[in-house]
């Protein structure tokens, strides 16, 4: 979940890879620094906490080099010290290395080149990778070579990037489960995580695969595969997005931007696709696989956090429509899972980011299964959407601030809409059909109305931001919505917070209750609202208070609950979405009064690309 930065070329790259750390704090913030190799020498500069104290420790001296890299961390080997920050190095200094992932054997590695004299100073997993080049260096005739064999000793996931005081006018790369692209330029080139680091610089990109081994001059890239054990000509591809997309603009924060973003999100991820004037769903994204997607008769929706609460929503949704069984896994679990899988089950990958590791190892497991693998994603050219046999994209645009906001309410317009398009095949619910069509038409104008309320949820909000505990509940679709509602909260506000089925209070949590312990309920009108009235009452008769979301119009519950958050009139299967919009609000303004940066949460890291 760390971020990675390089450059080699004609001017020095120092304000370049800061620049882009910057833009990459969102994978990890514990720690950054940077190496520079000019000439013969090599300067690191390290700094626990934000890349802006990095920024200001380097400007001091003002180093300049035409080889840089840099790495922002999240720790998982080492608690967050400059020691064990990035870049590490082996013992002479003339090796360096930044990675993202883990070393699994790392242990292993290290006891071994202890007993060659090596010795280390860090906790981390990373810096048996300096050393280990260093090892090999002694035998074998190149850095590439050293390189190589370093890497056939270590096991687990990683990108890793190495420089040399040896080379100085090159840099080397490695990937295998953790992402790294290549950006092109003129007489220099550039390397990082994520193509936001660099797509101010360049536009052309080299995504490295699984296995790939990159070695990087200022007018070269060639590329090596270690399984194949053969160079693979890269390809091109060119960035679609705008850099004035991922800008802050006048908000105080990336959350607060975009979570005002949620009516141009639905917009852009209907645009095209949800042709109610021609009662169709197009989506061009599935066109080539439309045989098979008549033959199919199970889906197994495979997530992370907020993805997986969006696939909660899709089971509903695509049960109801298209009439087809749905099974939504955590991701992580699913990889160790020894489930049947027949040809006609279908696999449906949800990442934001299109680097979640764990589901891509769900996509990995299933691979020789022969079955149909699609996915929902919103990085195009990702890992995820590059595994995948066909896939339809959420085109969110970035998403900066940690926790997830636009990407929830992304994933589920796409849902919906996969949802319309397997039910036109299967004519189960055509009713539904149609009224659902408009409905995605008219969500961007009733998210706008949630978000016109903001100044109510506030005041809300703030009512509540000194308590300890909170419950969210909601029934049906409305489920999902509480344990992303939860998950917010506790999120960015360090509020312990628990999503359940409102069914399910008499079953155990009714025994937290009492008046420190507020419920969140979504109360929105359907079909069980009566029911989610009489779990409202349970916890009103034992002191707890209630802030509810209900549905324009509905009086009758300001005298069941403390306080409520009004959202407009939708369909009940399309209502998660405006539930999102009011419990990000919620979230958001409870953790700004708390004082807490709500962009970057403690110990998280918006790209989770290690198990």
């Amino acid at each position: 979940m760390c971020g990675i930065v390089g450059y080699i070329g004609n001017k020095s790259g120092t304000g370049m890879v800061l620049d882009g750390l910057e833009a990459l704090e969102y994978r990890g913030y514990d720690s950054a620094g940077i190496a520079l190799i000019d000439g013969a020498k090599g300067q690191v500069f390290k700094q626990v906490g934000r890349v802006s104290g990095l920024v200001k420790e380097v400007s001091k001296k003002k180093p300049e080099a035409r080889l840089v890299m840099g790495h922002t961390r999240w720790a998982t080997h080492g608690g967050v010290t400059v020691q064990n920050a990035h870049p590490q190095a082996n013992n002479r200094q003339s090796i360096f290395v930044v990675h993202n992932g883990i070393i699994e054997n790392f242990a292993e590695i290290r006891a071994k080149l202890k007993t060659e004299g090596y010795h280390f100073d860090s906790q981390t997993d990373t810096e048996v990778i300096p050393n280990l080049i260093d090892f090999y260096l002694k035998q074998l005739p190149t850095f590439e070579d050293a390189f190589k064999a370093a890497l056939n000793d270590v096991r687990g996931a990683y990108s890793i990037v190495a420089v040399s005081t040896k080379e100085p006018e090159t840099l080397y790369a490695a990937r295998l489960s953790s992402p790294l692209v290549i950006g092109i330029g003129k007489d220099e080139n550039f390397l990082a995580s994520d193509p936001s680091a660099i797509m101010e610089h360049t536009k052309k990109v080299i995504y490295l695969e699984d296995y790939d081994v990159a070695v990087i001059t200022k007018s070269k890239v060639s590329v090596h595969n270690l399984k194949q054990d053969k160079q693979t000509e890269p390809k091109v591809e060119l960035l679609d997005y705008e850099n004035e997309q991922a800008l802050l603009g006048d908000y105080p924060n990336f959350m607060l931007k975009e979570i005002f973003e949620a009516p141009a999100t639905i917009k852009t991820a209907t645009l095209g696709r949800a042709q109610a004037d021609k009662n169709l769903v197009k989506l061009g994204g599935l066109e080539s696989v439309l045989r098979q997607l008549k033959f199919i008769d199970r889906i197994v929706i495979v997530a992370c956090g907020t993805s997986y609460y969006a696939g909660l929503v899709g089971e509903y949704l695509i049960e109801e429509l298209a009439g087809i069984p749905v099974e939504v896994h955590l991701a992580s679990e699913f990889k160790y899972r020894d489930e049947p899988f027949s040809r006609s089950t279908v696999l449906l990958a949800i990442s934001q980011s299109g680097e979640t590791a764990d589901t891509i190892a769900a996509l990995k497991k299933v691979e020789d299964y022969g079955v149909l693998r699609l996915g929902i994603v919103n990085a195009v050219g990702s890992t995820i959407a590059r595994m995948t046999d066909a896939g339809v994209y959420c085109h969110a645009g970035p998403e900066k601030a940690v926790a997830s906001t636009k990407a929830f309410i992304a994933q589920v317009t796409v849902l919906s809409e996969i949802a319309l398009h397997l039910g036109a095949e299967s004519k189960n619910n055509p009713k539904l059909f149609k009224a659902l069509l408009k409905e995605l038409n008219e969500l961007p104008a009733k998210a706008q109305a949630v978000l016109d309320t903001a100044d109510q949820i506030k005041k809300v909000a703030e009512k509540y931001k000194d308590y300890r505990d909170f419950l969210f509940i909601g029934r049906h679709n409305a489920f999902p919505s509480a344990l992303e509602g939860a998950l917010k909260l506790k999120e960015i506000s360090y509020i312990h917070a628990e999503g359940y089925a409102a069914g399910e209070m008499k079953h155990g949590p009714l025994a937290m209750i009492d008046a420190s312990f507020p419920t969140f309920a979504i109360a929105t009108d359907s079909p069980l609202l009566e029911k989610t009235y009489s779990n409202i009452q349970e916890i009103r008769a034992r002191g707890g208070p209630v802030v509810a979301i209900a549905t324009e119009g509905n009086k009758s519950i300001k005298d069941l609950v403390d306080d409520v958050i009004y959202i407009p009139k939708a369909l009940d299967e399309l209502q998660p979405v405006l539930h999102a919009t009011a419990t990000q609000l919620f979230a958001y303004y409870i953790a700004m009064a708390r004082g807490y940066d709500v962009d970057r949460p403690r110990n998280l890291a918006k790209s989770v690309t290690v198990e």
